[in-house]
């Protein structure tokens, strides 16, 4: 489970008693331009509404945001969660589970770094501050993203994301946040997903979406066939046996009908298949390979540096003796 155990102290939603101390100046303006994934914000709410049935209470969640960035252009794309404890009040980020998960997700996404983190919660808060300086530790100049779970207004999403910086406050250095504008990007597979989740959210009476009325549709035709198929050679098979009497009329329509189908007859169509057959089975083997050249990279890494320590261990113990 991500998050504090359940006998420590549990994180209130919302307690942003001094947002505005932590908060730069109105006149301060980001310096980087950030697309988010509605994957990422799926990620958020599923993680949050989890906690929230596993605990019987609402939590506060924190998580890792990987993506790509390009000189001034952020791209947020991905998650996953964060385990952290509470010391005396405050959270710290358990270092051990997140290099874990990140050389987990660099393995399948080698691609995307991490780029900041996200929670759950009302304003920014002190409490914020204190886990951002734990963050800056992996990436110097990370992204923050807060959502809002308890937001009851439906004219904008409940996200706000932010980025730091180090201004003087009474002459004293002072980390503050500052707002950053987002859009959000999409991919078709996203798409998809999110009409998917819309409509079923917004329909109790069962899933409505664009994808689940296709595959409907086509199952209910698969189906029809099937049993109209089953139904013709239930008849021949009974007048075969003498059960039925012979109607020449129905014999010939069956007989035209199995003659409607000369692809599955022909030369090409068992060329194809065959070909489609060995391309599955290739990129299966393909699979399997990487997967062991994989598993030996792992293995020649370890037994290296294995071999480094003994190596030092000797030529230390020839200094000596």
């Amino acid at each position: 489970m991500s998050g504090a155990p359940a006998n420590e102290m549990e994180v209130e939603e919302g307690s942003g008693s001094s947002s505005k101390s932590v908060m730069a100046s109105s006149g301060t303006v980001g310096s980087v331009s950030v697309s988010l994934h509605p994957l990422v914000i799926m990620n958020i709410s599923e993680h949050w509404t989890r906690i929230r049935a596993q605990e019987g209470v609402a939590q506060q969640v924190i998580g890792a945001l990987i993506g790509k960035q390009k000189g001034r252009n952020i791209e947020i794309m991905n998650s996953f969660e964060l385990v952290f404890n509470i010391f005396g009040g405050d959270i710290v980020i358990d270092r051990e589970y997140y290099n874990t998960k990140e050389e987990q997700f660099k393995q399948v996404f080698s691609e995307m770094d991490f780029l900041g983190w996200y929670t759950t919660g009302g304003s920014p808060d002190d409490s914020d501050i204190k886990i951002h300086k734990q963050i800056c530790e992996i990436n110097e100049s990370p992204v923050f993203l807060k959502l809002n779970p308890q937001a009851r207004h439906a004219e904008q999403l409940p996200i706000a994301m932010y980025e730091s910086v180090i201004d003087l406050v009474v002459g004293e250095a002072t980390m503050l946040f500052v707002e950053l504008h987002y859009t959000l990007a999409t991919e078709e597979a996203e798409r998809i997903g999110v009409d998917h989740v819309a409509r079923m959210s917004s329909n109790d009476s069962g899933e409505s979406s664009l994808v689940a009325e296709h595959l409907t549709a086509q199952h209910s035709a698969i189906k029809m066939l099937h049993s109209r198929v089953k139904l013709v050679l239930e008849y021949v098979k009974a007048v075969q046996a003498g059960k039925l009497p012979v109607n020449h009329e129905i014999l010939r329509e069956a007989y035209s009908l199995s003659h409607r189908l000369p692809v599955l007859q022909s030369d090409r169509f068992t060329t194809d298949f065959y070909n489609q057959c060995n391309d599955v089975g290739l990129m299966t083997y393909l699979g399997t390979i990487t997967k062991g050249c994989n598993d030996i990279n792992q293995f020649v890494t370890r037994f290296n540096t294995l071999y480094d320590r003994l190596g030092v261990s000797r030529r230390t113990r020839g200094l000596f003796f």
